[in-house]
Parts: structure tokens; C-alpha cells; sequence
């Protein structure tokens, strides 16, 4: 480009800028256009606000239109109980130093319940239940339909330290429930009032159906133990405590008034009782599979009639729910409500000796020792130390027979088998002539037997020992499992309990050196000394720690007592002298004896 192009270009340039700078827009022009483009971007706002607006006021419209619909329906299909049939479920708390419980109101019911000074296996928070594993309430009819109050979603009323109260206002009337707590106390006061319902409740036989489900958890070690040990009780109105079996599946009608329904853990209970007793109730039991993988041990219910008249401008029933460890002092307590009797302490004299010496003995133990095991050890003691006189009677008793034999065996070789009449009238007079009673070795150890089978009800229902070590045993309520097997035995288990294994084996010691001295008499009887240890070695593997470690101290002691009663008490060559002194002395025969020996002499001359 040469330099005459240079200067058409800039002369061009030049007369834009003239030209724009003439034609240029004055301050005032400006400032037309900057508010026209204002208005224009205010006005483009407004009219989407508008469209918005529009757009909500739509949906408002179209949302009241389907709430009302939604309304027309419930109060159609629920009545003046519509407002109560959906919400949301909320919780509030309510607790005193020994029960923590959380209430909902939906149902206006417990929801959970903790006893605080217990924990379950595994170190959780002891509950009894949680959530709808528990629900209990009221059925009565409105509308023409059938209402369940577990259902209707109650109104917090009122809540303080002590109680919550919770209402429904229906039509010109209400429902209210109200729980109260002491202070240390395991029982809740719970009451259900209504107001001028009579004309909104159909109440056709004055009273109301009371229903109570419990999906119940495990909340032991031992399984086994726990649902053997659980089921439903209740109490006739004034009178004795029945239960539903523990096994499968149980059901009982009863057709009589009944003070209160429990359904009963190993160690703990849930009680309703109505203070103006249940007219009748219709009760299940059902045990789950214990080898299947579940925490649910039982499901339980209860159909309970309660007197109620809606037709009252005013009616109310009082109720308490118990929350309870099955502590014998603390059932105790409880007054006439014969809730020790939830403790399987046996029937009969079996419980009077329980009632009224172990564990009187055992509370006094345990004020004065730490140490269960050492408690266990003086207990066992006490006891050995009481029955030891019968315990020496037949030792003593055993001895004379020993002394006898020969003379038997002499008796059984002059008079032939085919001869059993007469040898065994000729057994007899050798009895009698010596002063021997054949049964004498066999009545003391009956009179034991009280005292054993109390202890075997006592140390499986006695929640002291839960969660108390011992030694290798870290919870004496339960088994001592020193080997978990990666297998099931059947009717053994899948578990090693030492203390179990170590009193077999000492009754297998025990029963070889009785057997040594009565093989040559009873022979046959030889094999018993392995059965029946290899018999309770199955039977107890499952049993507590301390009932296992009791046998075993027990049949320790017992072998102590016989070393101690041969080698100071009893001399066979003293009884045997005894003895024969005995056949020189005169022998006034009973009227017993005098009939059996004329019976003999018949039978005799009828053979002839």
C-alpha cells in the first residue's frame, strides 16, 4: 500500500468520528432510554411473578380441592375419629430411678420399657420390649365401624417428672390416658377416663375388649434355660396363680375373673393388672424354635374383658403395669398379689423349703459375702451339714447289710430259687432276729430328696446370681461354656459346661467306690455307675453355673461325710457282734408278721 492509500484511509477514519460525534445522543436522550429499558425489565419481572403466582395459586387450589376430598373420605370411613386416624408418631419420656420408658402416642401406650439396674447379655440395655413388639389397647365400636386405640394417634395433654397424659377430643366428648410413676417404684399407674361418649361409642354389654400382644425378645446367654423358664400366669380373682405350658403352642380359655396377666421372662415379668379385675380372658402362648436364628423367644396375647359403660357422662378403669425383676423380696412386696409365685420355686413342700430356708439363708449369705461362689460353697455346707444325720442313718443301714450278706448268700444257697416264698420269709426272720430293716439305707435318702429338688427350682430362679463370675464362669445364671463347639449335639449342645463335666465325673468316683462294696450283692447294678453320670452330664450341660457348681460341691461333701463316717463312726466288726447279740434276744412278732407267717404256712400246704 503506497502513502496515498495511508491518507484515504485516515481521512475516512476522521469523518466517522465527525460523524458520529455530530449524531451522538445528547445527556438528556440517554437518560430516556436507561428508564425505558427499567421499565421494560420490571414489567418482564411482574408478569413472571404473575405467571408464578397464577401457577401456585393453581396448585393451592387443586391441593385444598384434594385435602378436602381426602377429609370427606376419612370422616366417611372413621367419623369424628378422623382426625385421629393419621399423624405422625412422636415419643416422650418418662422415668423414675429404677424404670426408663418411652410412651407414643400412637395408641397413647408403652412403647419400650428398660429396668435400669439390669443389663441384657452382651452388656445392652436391659428391655423388655421395644416398639410394636408390645401393643396393648382397647376395641369398641363407632360409625358401625370397629376401633382399636393402638391405632388412634392421641394428643400430648400434659407431662411432668411423674406422668404423661395424653387425649382425643371426639365430637362433644374425649378420651384420656394417663400413666403415673412413683418414684422407686416398678409399678405404673395407668387410667382411661371418657367424657359424654354415649352417643359416639356403640357400648352394646357395658364393657370393653382389652387387647395385649407381646412379641418377646431373649435377653439371656442361654436360650434354652430362658424359654424353659418363661410363659404367660395369671391369677383367679382372689384365688391361686395357673400358667399356659412353656412348650409350643398353648392356649386357655378362662371362664372366671382374673386379677392380672404376666407374661414372664427367666428373671423378669410384664404384669397388667385391672383393680377391678378382668371378666374372663382368653390367653396364647406360642415358643419359637430355639435352634433358629431369631431374637424373638415367644408370642403371647391376651383377650381381656373390662367393665365399661360409655353410656356414663363420666366412666374410668384403673389399671397398673409392673415392670419387674423376679426378685423374691421384690415380688414379695407386692402385698396379696401372689406374684411370688412367678418364681418356679416348685410345688408343695419343694417351695416351703425354698420359701422358708434357702433363700432366707442365702439372703443373709449374701449380706455378709461378696463372693457367690463362696456363698454357694457355705450354703452347700449348711445344707450337707442338716441332712447329714439321715445321711449317716444310711451308711449305717448299708453297713448292717454288708455284715449280712454271707449270712443271705448262705440262706440262698440252702433253699432253692424255685423256693422264693420261703427263702425270702427265711430273709425276713434273719432281718428281724438281727434288727435290720432292709429299707433302712432307702427312707433317709428319701427324706433328702425335698432339699435336692428344691435346690434344683432355687439356682435357675434366682436372679442374684445373673451376671455374678465365678472362677472360669463369667455369669453364674448361665452356663459355663469353657468350649463352644462348631456343631449341635443332640440333647447335649453345642458347648463344653466344666462344672457340669467336673460333677459327673466326681459322681462316676462317687458311685465306683459304693459300687465296690455292693457289686457282689447287686451286680447288675454295676452299669448304673456310668449311666447315670453319662445321664446328667446330658441333662445339666444347659443348666446354670451355680446349680452345676452346687451338685458338684454337694457330691464332694458327700464323699468327705462317708470317708469321715467309715473311719470314726462305723466299725463293720462292732455291728456284726451287734447283730449277732441281736438273734439271741427274744423277738415278739407284730400282727403283721404273725399274718404273714400264717399266710406263708397256708400257701405251703396248698403246694402239698
Amino acid at each position: 500500500m503506497d502513502k496515498k492509500s495511508y491518507i484515504g484511509l485516515a481521512l475516512i477514519f476522521a469523518i466517522m468520528v465527525i460523524f458520529q460525534w455530530i449524531n451522538a445522543p445528547s445527556e438528556e436522550e440517554r437518560e430516556k432510554w436507561r428508564q425505558y429499558h427499567e421499565q421494560q425489565a420490571a414489567a418482564e419481572k411482574a408478569r413472571q411473578n404473575s405467571i408464578a403466582a397464577l401457577q401456585a395459586a393453581a396448585q393451592t387450589v387443586n391441593v385444598a380441592l384434594d385435602d378436602t376430598t381426602r377429609q370427606s373420605q376419612l370422616v366417611a370411613k372413621y367419623g369424628l375419629l378422623a382426625p385421629y386416624m393419621e399423624g405422625e408418631q412422636s415419643y416422650t419420656k418418662l422415668e423414675n430411678n429404677l424404670l426408663s420408658l418411652e410412651l407414643t402416642n400412637k395408641g397413647a401406650r408403652v412403647y419400650s420399657a428398660e429396668i435400669k439396674e439390669y443389663k441384657a447379655y452382651g452388656d445392652r440395655a436391659l428391655k423388655l420390649f421395644d416398639g410394636d413388639d408390645n401393643r396393648f389397647g382397647f376395641s369398641f365400636t363407632h360409625n358401625t365401624r370397629s376401633f382399636f386405640t393402638g391405632d388412634i394417634y392421641f394428643q400430648l395433654k400434659e407431662q411432668n417428672d411423674s406422668s404423661v397424659t395424653f387425649s382425643a377430643n371426639i365430637g362433644e366428648g374425649s378420651m384420656t390416658m394417663k400413666y403415673l410413676l412413683p418414684h422407686n417404684s416398678y409399678e405404673v399407674h395407668y387410667s382411661v377416663e371418657t367424657e359424654n361418649l354415649g352417643s359416639v361409642v356403640y357400648n352394646h354389654s357395658s364393657a370393653l375388649d382389652f387387647e395385649w400382644t407381646m412379641n418377646m425378645p431373649y435377653v439371656e446367654k442361654g436360650h434354652k434355660s430362658e424359654s424353659t423358664w418363661s410363659g404367660v400366669y395369671f391369677r383367679y380373682a382372689g384365688g391361686d396363680v395357673e400358667d399356659l405350658g412353656a412348650q409350643g403352642t398353648q392356649k386357655e380359655e378362662v371362664n372366671m375373673k382374673v386379677d392380672w396377666v404376666a407374661y414372664k421372662d427367666q428373671f423378669f415379668s410384664t404384669i397388667f393388672e385391672a383393680k377391678d379385675q378382668f371378666a374372663g380372658a382368653y390367653l396364647t402362648s406360642n415358643a419359637h424354635d430355639i435352634n433358629k436364628d431369631t431374637l424373638i423367644m415367644k408370642d403371647m396375647s391376651a383377650n381381656l374383658g373390662v367393665k365399661f359403660d360409655f353410656n356414663k357422662p363420666h366412666e374410668s378403669a384403673e389399671f397398673s403395669l409392673y415392670f419387674l425383676p423376679n426378685y423374691f423380696y421384690a415380688l414379695e412386696s407386692y402385698e396379696d398379689k401372689e406374684f411370688t409365685e412367678l418364681l418356679p420355686l416348685g410345688w408343695g413342700i419343694f417351695g416351703w423349703i425354698n420359701e422358708y430356708f434357702i433363700i432366707p439363708v442365702f439372703k443373709y449369705l449374701e449380706m455378709a459375702f461378696d463372693s457367690y461362689g463362696l456363698i454357694i460353697l457355705l450354703l452347700t455346707i449348711i445344707i450337707k451339714t442338716i441332712i447329714f444325720p439321715f445321711t449317716f442313718s444310711s451308711y449305717k443301714s448299708q453297713a448292717k447289710m454288708r455284715v449280712l450278706k454271707p449270712q443271705i448268700d448262705e440262706i440262698n444257697a440252702r433253699i432253692p430259687a424255685e423256693k422264693a416264698m420261703e427263702r425270702q420269709q427265711a430273709t425276713m426272720n434273719l432281718y428281724k432276729k438281727a434288727g435290720v430293716n432292709p429299707m433302712g439305707g432307702c427312707l433317709p435318702m428319701l427324706l433328702q430328696m425335698p432339699i435336692i429338688f428344691a435346690a434344683f427350682h432355687f439356682f435357675p430362679a434366682a436372679i442374684e446370681f445373673r451376671g455374678q463370675s465365678f472362677l472360669w464362669a463369667d455369669d453364674l445364671s448361665t452356663f459355663d461354656s469353657i468350649i463352644d463347639l462348631p456343631f449341635n449335639i443332640p440333647f447335649y449342645g453345642a458347648h463344653v459346661s466344666l462344672f457340669c463335666l467336673l460333677f459327673c465325673a466326681v459322681q462316676i468316683v462317687y458311685s465306683k467306690a459304693q459300687m465296690q462294696t455292693q457289686s457282689q450283692a447287686m451286680p447288675g447294678m454295676s452299669a448304673m455307675m456310668y449311666i447315670m453320670p453319662i445321664m446328667m452330664l446330658f441333662f445339666l450341660n444347659d443348666f446354670p453355673a451355680a446349680l452345676n457348681y452346687y451338685y458338684f460341691l454337694s457330691m464332694l461333701i458327700t464323699i468327705l461325710q462317708t470317708m469321715i463316717i467309715k473311719r470314726f463312726f462305723i466299725n463293720e466288726a462292732s455291728i456284726l457282734a451287734q447283730i449277732e447279740a441281736n438273734k439271741k434276744k427274744p423277738t415278739k412278732k407284730s400282727k403283721w408278721q404273725a399274718r404273714y407267717e400264717e399266710l406263708m404256712r397256708e400257701q405251703k400246704k396248698q403246694r402239698k
